[in-house]
């Protein structure tokens, strides 16, 4: 009987997984080197979808002091489902803070000598990690694989984003109102998430105010939402455009995009099932 993939991965997400790189991998806190490895592994902690890096023990230049109280666990608060996904335990969201563990080991602080500045670490008690380190990506000022940083997390070897120019009627509503509409949208088809369509600016029918709010996807750029203002109600944050895409996602410029699990998609005219996701 064949196996999908899909459901592959989601009976794993449970438990510690990791991937060594051969990347040399580098943490920066308060302009000094925390740590310089070659034999870093990319770590997925249980229940968690995005991963952070551990490093040998022995390739950590900074003091790791063992926090006074045990590590917070993660309880079945906040969880997160993945569209279409069977998963073996209940996912933590990426609001969670790396503080929360839901596997066994011991909580750490990471201070270089003379500094004030200190990361979260943890070292997990698992046969194949118990002398790497794992780090808190948010704790540390600078993260660099070779001689580039990174920023958001590191990226999953095993995700993919493919991006398709299509004539696929989209429309989106919400409250009687278009959002949006056109037959020249941008796909972008990524690895166990819903696919997002990219409308051209002058496909918007409504009025978009800026947010406050930004976010960082390692993929794809640095993001800026916006607020669609109806004249029954203004909902918050409910698209967002790339304004520093990377080279690689230039193509999503100037486009926008909005979170179609909170309103009615219609896709060549036919209205579609909203979809239960993250961010319902």
């Amino acid at each position: 009987m064949g196996v999908r993939i899909r459901d592959l991965l989601g009976r794993h997400l449970g438990e510690l997984r990791y991937e060594p790189t051969a990347k040399r991998i580098r943490g920066m806190l308060d302009g000094q080197t925390l740590f310089d490895s070659r034999k870093a592994l990319l770590v997925w902690e249980p229940r968690r979808v995005l991963p952070t890096y551990a490093v040998p023990v022995g390739d950590v230049s900074c003091e790791l002091v063992p926090e006074a109280s045990p590590p917070a666990e993660a309880g079945p608060d906040q969880p997160i489902e993945l569209p279409d996904v069977a998963t073996s335990a209940p996912l933590l969201s990426p609001t969670v803070p790396f503080r929360v563990h839901a596997g066994a080991g011991v909580a750490l602080k990471a201070r270089m000598p003379g500094s004030a500045a200190a990361a979260e670490a943890f070292r997990p008690d698992d046969a194949d990690l118990r002398d790497y380190v794992i780090f808190s990506f948010d704790s540390l000022d600078a993260w660099l694989e070779e001689d580039e940083e990174i920023i958001g997390h590191p990226r999953d070897p095993y995700w993919r984003v493919d991006r398709r120019r299509s004539s696929l009627e989209v429309e989106l509503r919400l409250d009687g109102h278009t959002l949006a509409s056109t037959n020249r949208p941008l796909l972008v088809f990524e690895t166990m998430l819903p696919v997002r369509y990219y409308f051209p600016a002058d496909a918007v029918r409504v009025t978009l105010v800026p947010s406050e709010t930004r976010s960082i996807c390692p993929y794809k750029g640095r993001a800026r939402y916006w607020n669609v203002e109806l004249p029954e109600k203004t909902y918050p944050d409910l698209a967002w455009t790339y304004a520093e895409p990377f080279i690689e996602t230039a193509d999503l410029q100037g486009l926008v995009c909005f979170y179609e699990e909170r309103a009615d998609l219609l896709l060549d005219g036919v209205p579609q099932p909203r979809r239960r996701t993250p961010w319902s």
